[in-house]
């Protein structure tokens, strides 16, 4: 029997039957990839680097949403266009970014994860937290329109609640084996965190419009 580790200290331990492979004795490049991909810079915290690590999915959030902003702008500089597509459009090209990173780095994540498993000898180490920074963009995948302060601040506490809580199905997905038990949980956390998300940012857009007296 192994017992899973815990990424957030809030988390409680699961014991699984599944066996890690040992490590090979002698690292390669693509080890050390895996690992710095796995862990983000931020996995070896010694508090709740699951936490850490939905706060490298915002700043991943962040500078994405800058540099597509800022790219979008510089090309439709002078167009007529430039005004309706700043409004519906820009946020659209975001989203449609968006999503392609969550795809890109789910399926490399569960690589590095699937690869620091037996670099590590342990199921679902704390130490992978790229699992974490998925869930948290799929989170503001949701939202059609660019968060402020207070709606990116929502998304994280709403997404670290789901992933620690875990609803149904989300524990059993980390029964799967390996990088895809591992990531996939916190896919479907990101899914009922951003529906969350989502239904609080529409009843708040709703709430704000000038209703005809």
């Amino acid at each position: 029997m192994v017992i899973k580790e815990s990424n957030d200290e809030l988390k409680s331990d699961v014991v699984t039957s599944a066996a890690v492979a040992p490590a090979p004795r002698r690292k390669t490049v693509g080890d050390y990839l895996a690992l710095a991909i796995a862990t983000c810079g931020v996995g070896y915290m010694p508090i709740a680097p699951g936490t850490w690590g939905s706060l490298v999915g915002i700043g991943i959030y962040l500078l994405l949403r800058r540099g597509t902003i800022k790219a979008s702008l510089v090309a439709l500089e002078g167009s007529n266009f430039q005004i309706a597509w700043a409004d519906l459009g820009l946020s659209f090209l975001f989203i449609c970014v968006l999503l392609l990173v969550v795809i890109g780095l789910s399926m490399v994540g569960i690589w590095a994860a699937s690869r620091a498993e037996r670099l590590l000898g342990r199921k679902d180490p704390g130490a992978v937290v790229i699992d974490e920074v998925v869930g948290q963009l799929i989170t503001f995948a949701f939202v059609p329109h660019f968060l402020g302060p207070i709606g990116i601040v929502t998304g994280f506490v709403l997404f670290r609640a789901f992933d620690i809580i875990k609803p149904y199905p989300i524990r059993r997905l980390e029964s799967l084996q390996s990088g895809l038990g591992i990531v996939a949980d916190d896919i479907v956390a990101g899914l009922y965190a951003g529906t969350a998300l989502a239904v609080i940012s529409m009843l708040s857009l709703l709430y704000a419009l000038p209703w005809p007296r």
